[in-house]
């Protein structure tokens, strides 16, 4: 099966119903493993059992805005290459990314307080990553609020590629103004800071966290594809009950006319 063949939604539907189960299994077995090698990780001689935060805020923090560039691909999808599922993609990635990246802040936050003193700080990192959550939840009410699918998908497209501006400026925030935040540890010139005792579980954490963003965004794609045929269902079923009450009202006139003759 191609690429093109995914195109059309049933072959979709079928490859997705096949592939799920087993992404389900590692993405269980992943996060198992990750968890344990995480629990059992040694202190930092700096911040302590602190440190052990960052195996979750990382991999989320990586994640929001991993989801926005799928997005921004499938938008292009959507406004280029017109792919019959490339808004469905979209669609269905905005609420996992939003997910990642509340859950970004929130443990940023929780390490914040005993690194930083304080929960939160109008930093150039948090306040870029604070405006990428709102725009996920822009997007979010932006398809909910326009009722013609494919007005929404037009114009979430076109939003999700101006927001795409924004993930250059939090990957490189650090680096272009002083911020609290620290500076890349993992992927930089001269290899990874970070102990070898740290690097492997966080690696085996985002490979974790990723395989559970590619389960959840098939799943969300499979049951958006299927509200829609069952959305399209609906519609051809009213058209059908109008249309039938239409004949049946000119039919009754028609027989009144005839009567009155």
């Amino acid at each position: 099966m191609t690429l093109i063949d995914l195109a059309n939604p049933t072959r979709f539907l079928a490859l997705t119903a096949r592939v799920l189960p087993w992404l389900a299994a590692a993405t269980v077995i992943l996060l198992t493993i990750g968890l344990y090698q995480a629990a059992y990780a040694p202190d930092d001689y700096q911040q302590g059992a602190t440190v052990k935060i960052m195996f979750i805020h990382v991999p989320n923090a990586w994640l929001s805005m991993f989801v926005w560039g799928v997005m921004s691909i499938a938008s292009l999808g959507t406004l280029v290459w017109r792919h019959p599922l490339a808004d469905v993609a979209a669609k269905a990635a905005a609420p996992i990314g939003a997910a990642f990246t509340f859950l970004a802040l929130l443990t940023g936050s929780l390490w914040g307080r005993p690194m930083w003193g304080t929960y939160w700080e109008w930093d150039a990192r948090l306040t870029s990553v604070l405006i990428l959550f709102l725009m996920y939840l822009g997007l979010m009410a932006l398809w909910r609020a326009v009722d013609d699918p494919s007005r929404a998908a037009r114009a979430a497209a076109v939003l999700t590629l101006v927001g795409a501006l924004n993930l250059p400026i939090i990957k490189f925030s650090v680096d272009w103004w002083n911020t609290l935040h620290q500076p890349a540890s993992v992927m930089r010139m001269g290899g990874s800071a970070l102990d070898k005792s740290f690097l492997v579980p966080l690696l085996v954490m985002a490979i974790a966290f990723t395989l559970l963003f590619v389960t959840l965004h098939l799943a969300a794609m499979r049951n958006e594809i299927l509200r829609r045929r069952v959305r399209s269902l609906q519609m051809m079923q009213a058209s059908r009950v109008a249309f039938s009450s239409e004949l049946g009202a000119g039919s009754r006139q028609e027989n009144a006319s005839k009567g009155a003759a």
